[in-house]
């Protein structure tokens, strides 16, 4: 009877094992996709990112997509051809476009980073710029007539 549950149980381990290779497979297999629909949905400002695609970002996001979907189906040539990178390539396109629109329709916005550093006066640093020109002297700064 004691080996009746112990095989059980090799099998049971044996399986959970099995299932657990299985969803670290996929998981490391679609962490890409996750990783850059996680990025267009909390890290990408879609409400600017609308408006310079509006002002014509969108033709060479065109182009992109097409060169991205050719170098694709030469690497992969036992793959199917162009037509279907260009189509799997327009899917994620797609889907992040629909990040975009999830995060307009909740209104989330990403935080602004400011990665310029902040001067004050306290830092001890002064700078010296060049006097703003004078109407009287030709639009050349004050002390320096040719």
């Amino acid at each position: 009877m004691s080996d009746t549950w112990d095989g059980l149980f090799q099998q049971l381990a044996m399986v959970l094992g099995k299932m657990a290779e299985k969803l670290v497979q996929d998981a490391l297999g679609w962490s890409l996709l996750i990783f850059w629909l996680a990025w267009c949905l909390f890290g990408i400002n879609w409400k600017k990112a609308w408006t310079v695609l509006a002002q014509g970002a969108w033709a060479p996001l065109i182009l992109a997509m097409i060169l991205v979907a050719l170098a694709w189906s030469q690497m992969t040539p036992s793959a199917p051809r162009f037509w279907w990178k260009l189509g799997e390539v327009s899917l994620v396109v797609a889907a992040s476009f629909f990040c975009g629109w999830v995060q307009g329709y909740f209104g989330w916005q990403p935080t602004e980073v400011n990665l310029e550093p902040v001067m004050s006066a306290a830092d001890g640093h002064h700078h010296h710029s060049v006097p703003a020109p004078h109407a009287s002297h030709g639009g050349e700064p004050a002390g320096h007539h040719v």
